[in-house]
């Protein structure tokens, strides 16, 4: 998995490309809570992302909790279908906003 990043003034915009699983998701948790810590709201486009693992949305909970407890803010945007299938079953929606492009989300998070 790749992470490319872009800073849109106080938000930074992750872009994780392929799989967050067991073995990715430290990373991806790394980064996001680095972005947390640094006082951004963070805002990941999943558009490139295949697959999340339930230790991938272990990794988004521990930053949406960080966020939480700092008053900071997360949201995800762009869920492929399979992606969305996996977050509608786990009812993961209901812990950190979902939007459909990552601009409506950049807009919801300005």
């Amino acid at each position: 998995m790749d992470i490319n990043e872009e800073l849109q003034g106080k938000i930074q915009v992750l872009r994780p490309a392929g799989r967050i699983d067991n073995d990715t998701s430290p990373a991806f948790q790394d980064r996001l809570l680095a972005a947390i810590d640094a006082g951004m709201a963070a805002l990941v486009d999943f558009s490139s992302v295949e697959f999340i693992s339930s230790a991938g949305l272990a990794a988004l909970m521990t930053a949406a909790k960080q966020a939480k407890a700092k008053n900071g803010r997360i949201a995800v945007a762009a869920l492929r279908p399979l992606v969305q299938e996996i977050f509608a079953i786990s009812r993961f929606s209901r812990v950190v906003p979902v939007y459909g492009t990552a601009d409506e989300a950049a807009a919801a998070l300005q």
